[in-house]
């Protein structure tokens, strides 16, 4: 990899204005005409768009700034260095792991590239629930287009891997429709480590795109810089207090003067995620008269069946996700029993052994099954239903965040649901046994065997394994006041020159990776902002 170009070593020494960690010191006051805060989908898209528009732009990243010469494909070096918590992010009761990057680029940097549209029902939903008669599918898809483009977002055109290729079969001799999924990746070497870091800068992430875009245009980035808290006065923020951290995330001891750092700007964007923003804000005593901050956090709660097959298919090995079925969501009223999007991870020796069931020699057998092994995992659409009324982001004792997600058993059972449904696939696509992840399953060989088994499983957290990678809301957009905490053109209703430009914003969950739907949403609403900033008119594509 030493002959790769690295875009973000060669930035740096023509001159871009980095500073944080390793990268040096960060002034202790900063001016500038826009702070974002973040450099994920959301935040990369508005500084790229508002450095167009001559804009004294700041960004501010809690992680640090890796490149492709980092990026080595392994699994102990990236998941300390990329992820929040060392990729051991857990809701309050420890009952689901969230995987969220902590990283220039945000979790772009480590999503495994799926990429669709906000689906039509869900913003019909928004429309009928939430007062955004401006998110129509029309209305966005000028924007959504615009950031295809840019991203180089476009159907998967490779063969799908052995992994994905098990979905494709095992459905179809069900009958049940899948579709192929769209990647934004450029000259892809299908290597199938995007969640480690692309090694060859093919993955369109915003580290490779927009980041680099917005610094060219002479934008100011501070790694490994916490936002703690704004300052308000007037129904405005004032300031933005910071906090350098150490690489592992911890905060950096204050220098004996108390100094910290200090942020004066003509706007604000908060695009840290649907965890960390509605933390700055709690942590700011930001306005909430209607008590919505932090509350609606959704995770498109994620349950997961475990297969083993007689050839070997190396889950590891190309494109991570190239496959998917809609089938058990298009066929369940929205406001329904839950549905639930089905896709075939990835799988890595690391998080494998770190999510399956069991131990002693049940554990040993599993592990010795890596290569033979197939993962199917449903995420399930919470948010649209009384009974799925989702998280609530809060603050622990030292002032970090902690997301408190009941499990309820509409959820749950909702997951049983899926769980039949995923491994009913499995043996029909010719798995010799498959695995529910649950503490109290075992491999079972026969589709009968294994529905009866399900069917009589206490769907309880702890006891179910749950994951996420996708966290949305907790700053929701609303057309009225009370029922949001952003209005619709995406400033905060109480505070006039603070904007919120990520996942935080989603009334709901999407229904679908949320990718593309941050790109899409954030898009139009930075070049309104732009617009109204600078006078100017700029557009991504």
């Amino acid at each position: 990899m030493s002959q790769m170009s690295d875009p973000i070593r060669e930035g740096i020494q023509r001159g871009w204005k980095v500073s944080g960690g390793a990268l040096g010191p960060v002034p202790a006051k900063i001016v500038c005409d826009v702070a974002i805060i973040g450099s994920g989908a959301g935040a990369g898209i508005t500084a790229e768009l508002l450095a167009k528009a001559g804009l004294q732009v700041l960004i501010i990243e809690e992680g640090p700034l890796k490149s492709s010469s980092d990026f080595n494909q392994k699994e102990s070096e990236a998941y300390p260095s990329l992820y929040q918590e060392s990729a051991a992010r857990k809701t309050e009761d420890k009952a689901i792991n969230i995987l969220q990057g902590r990283c220039v680029g945000g979790s772009t940097t480590v999503n495994w590239t799926s990429s669709f549209r906000t689906p039509p029902a869900t913003l019909q939903f928004w429309q009928d629930r939430f007062g955004l008669s401006g998110y129509t599918a029309p209305a966005l898809a000028p924007y959504f287009a615009q950031a295809e483009q840019r991203l180089n977002i476009q159907p998967w055109r490779v063969a799908p891997n052995e992994n994905n290729d098990l979905l494709r079969r095992g459905a179809a001799a069900l009958g049940i429709p899948v579709a192929v999924i769209s990647r934004n990746v450029k000259d892809c070497w299908n290597l199938g480590s995007c969640g480690l870091g692309c090694p060859t800068n093919a993955k369109q992430s915003m580290l490779v795109t927009s980041i680099p875009a917005a610094l060219d245009r002479g934008a100011q980035l501070l790694t490994e810089t916490r936002a703690e808290k704004f300052e308000f006065a007037n129904g405005k923020v004032t300031a933005l207090i910071c906090r350098a951290v150490a690489p592992n995330g911890a905060l950096a001891p204050v220098n004996p003067s108390g100094e910290v750092i200090k942020i004066k700007a003509k706007h604000y964007v908060l695009a840290g995620g649907a965890i960390n923003s509605p933390a700055v804000l709690l942590r700011s005593g930001a306005p909430d008269p209607h008590g919505r901050l932090g509350a609606r956090t959704f995770l498109h709660p994620v349950v997961m069946s475990s297969s083993v097959f007689e050839q070997k298919v190396e889950a590891w090995n190309g494109a991570p996700q190239a496959i998917y079925s809609d089938h058990f969501l298009d066929t369940q009223p929205l406001d329904g029993p839950i549905g639930y999007k089905l896709e075939a991870p990835p799988l890595h020796p690391v998080i494998f052994a770190s999510t399956v069931p069991g131990f002693g020699q049940g554990q040993h057998d599993l592990l010795t099954s890596f290569p033979h092994n197939h993962t199917l995992l449903a995420l399930l659409r919470d948010g649209f239903h009384e009974e799925s009324p989702g998280g609530k982001v809060k603050l622990r004792s030292d002032d970090s965040a902690v997301l408190d997600y009941p499990l309820t058993d509409y959820v749950m059972e909702g997951g049983r649901r899926a769980l039949l449904s995923m491994m009913e696939i499995q043996f029909a696509a010719g798995a010799r046994q498959v695995l529910p992840l649950h503490e109290m399953a075992r491999p079972y060989t026969s589709w009968a065997q294994a529905r009866e088994a399900v069917k009589a499983l206490p769907m309880k957290p702890r006891l179910t394994k749950v994951v996420s990678a996708h966290v949305m809301g907790g700053c929701g957009l609303a057309g009225a006041e009370r029922l949001g905490v952003t209005r619709p053109d995406g400033v905060h209703w109480q505070l006039d020159n603070l904007s919120i430009h990520d996942g935080s914003l989603f009334p709901t969950s999407i229904g679908a990776n949320p990718q593309l739907s941050i790109y899409g949403a954030v898009n139009r609403l930075a070049q309104d902002l732009a617009k109204r900033l600078s006078g100017r008119d700029v557009a991504l594509a």
